[in-house]
């Protein structure tokens, strides 16, 4: 009796072979990108999240493909009792055949290659700031645009926002999923609210690089300075930041950087989204153990009230809260182009028309052009004919400059949305705890002394005490901001 033919196997239909086809390919982009992965001289978190989540998802895919396929045929078998034709016989010493063969095998093998090569070109393109900042992010065009003239405009947007690995990579993503909904959408929020709430701990990100046990000593700052009077006065005020350290191998824990997570710890509970009204803190003594709560004088908080709120451990960003992202306010603004002569100051008023122009509310950006192009010239003209043309015309585009990366009323951004916590001159800053209110049980306050995180300097002399320009009497019992607001005074 002649032997039965065998029934041809279950993977012998379209969708199995697909998901085979689709396996193979992840299979080889996986391989690809483990050994790339494997040769970086740095972590990459696209690269991570693509060798060992992406590539291996699409194995996973594809072979499920596979066997659904199988499942699929062994149902239609069932249901129909068809049977496929057995395979054709692969006779490599027919000609036709053999190009037939070795034309499949040469072109699966390129589109592996070529797969394997997009998948790089993926990877290095999502890794990039243009990406981050315009191609997936338009909303970003702020942040984007401010980074590009920041201090760490060569850093790369993904080792602040996530840093190296692929934990935080999928965190961060996951997270914004309703941020790419709300962008397609044209739902997202203008402007975008800061500071983000689930960014990496600066221990991830910012030390890195700044190491705090290395930070010691105290380091000179010049501020410059110009008046609204008729010759923008300048007033050069020379301080000595007692930068301090906090950790006993590098000096004395002492100085601002005191607070930083080594010999100190910081809790505080903020009762605003922007973390500037500060009505507890607690602090602790890694060292002895002993722990003091702070309570502002007048708060409303109860013990279980304190209890039951959200703590955050201070670190580099609570006062450093704007190290890439700034946006400096008409004033700050005015006063560099006027340093850098990009402003003359002989113009008369120079300083107190470029911020009356800049700090106005504006519709929109080419709504802004229009202005700042016709009121700052309208100006001279009637008060100064006799202003030199080319300076009105330089002031004019240098205005226009700072206006295009500083405000943005679209999204509604600008120096007032973000306020900057370093110092304490147009923001609380500072000021947030180190007010003389916050008491303790003991009846210790977070001082407001001025020579606490700075000395001012005059000639080689250190004066005890910050002296305002105009006596404005006890400066401790007023803060900065009350009076300087960024838009004029």
């Amino acid at each position: 009796m002649a032997e039965q033919a065998k029934s041809p196997g279950l993977a012998r239909n379209l969708i199995s072979q697909a998901g085979l086809v689709i396996a193979i390919v992840a299979l080889a982009n996986l391989a690809f990108l483990i050994v790339l992965d494997a040769t970086q001289t740095r972590a990459n978190p696209y690269l991570g999240i693509l060798a060992w989540i992406v590539a291996p998802a699409i194995l996973i895919f594809g072979l499920a493909v596979y066997f659904l396929g199988m499942l699929i045929e062994r149902r239609r078998r069932r249901k129909r009792g068809a049977e496929l034709a057995a395979f054709p016989v692969i006779d490599l010493n027919r000609r036709r055949t053999r190009i037939v063969a070795i034309s499949s095998i040469v072109g699966i093998i390129l589109f592996a290659i070529i797969s394997a090569a997009g998948s790089y070109q993926a990877y290095h393109y999502t890794d990039s700031d243009a990406f981050c900042g315009t191609a997936c992010h338009q909303v970003m065009h702020p942040e984007y645009t401010a980074y590009k003239l920041s201090p760490h405009a060569r850093v790369g947007c993904v080792g602040c926002h996530i840093g190296s690995g692929a934990t935080w990579f999928v965190k961060s993503k996951l997270s914004g999923s309703y941020q790419v909904y709300a962008a397609l959408a044209n739902k997202y929020p203008r402007p975008i609210p800061s500071p983000v709430k689930n960014l990496r701990p600066a221990q991830d990100t910012c030390e890195q690089c700044h190491w705090p046990e290395k930070f010691f000593g105290a380091q000179l700052k010049v501020f410059n300075h110009y008046a609204y009077d008729e010759t923008s006065t300048p007033h050069e005020v020379r301080m000595l930041i007692k930068t301090g350290g906090g950790s006993p191998s590098g000096g004395l824990t002492a100085g601002i950087h005191w607070h930083m997570n080594i010999a100190n710890e910081i809790t505080y509970v903020a009762t605003d989204e922007h973390r500037q009204q500060i009505p507890w803190v607690r602090m602790t003594d890694r060292r002895s153990g002993k722990v003091t709560e702070f309570l502002a004088e007048g708060s409303k908080l109860t013990p279980a009230q304190i209890a039951a709120a959200p703590k955050r451990r201070m670190d580099c960003v609570d006062c450093h809260n704007r190290p890439t992202h700034i946006y400096l306010s008409p004033d700050r603004a005015v006063d560099r182009a006027l340093l850098a002569g990009t402003i003359d100051r002989a113009l008369p008023y120079a300083k107190q028309q470029a911020v009356a122009v800049l700090a106005k509310d504006y519709g929109s950006t080419p709504e802004a052009m229009r202005a700042i192009a016709t009121d700052f010239p309208s100006y001279y003209r009637k008060n100064y004919p006799s202003a030199p043309k080319a300076s009105v015309d330089g002031a004019v585009a240098t205005l226009q400059k700072i206006f295009t990366s500083t405000r943005f009323p679209e999204m509604r951004v600008d120096w007032r949305t973000h306020p900057d916590n370093v110092g304490h001159f147009m923001s609380l800053g500072c000021f947030r705890c180190h007010d003389d209110q916050h008491v303790s049980a003991g009846g210790k306050r977070i001082s407001k002394e001025c020579t606490v995180c700075h000395t001012v300097l005059a000639g080689t002399q250190a004066n005890a005490q910050f002296e305002h320009p105009v006596d404005l009497g006890d400066l401790r019992a007023v803060n900065c901001a009350d009076c300087h607001t960024g838009g004029g005074m």
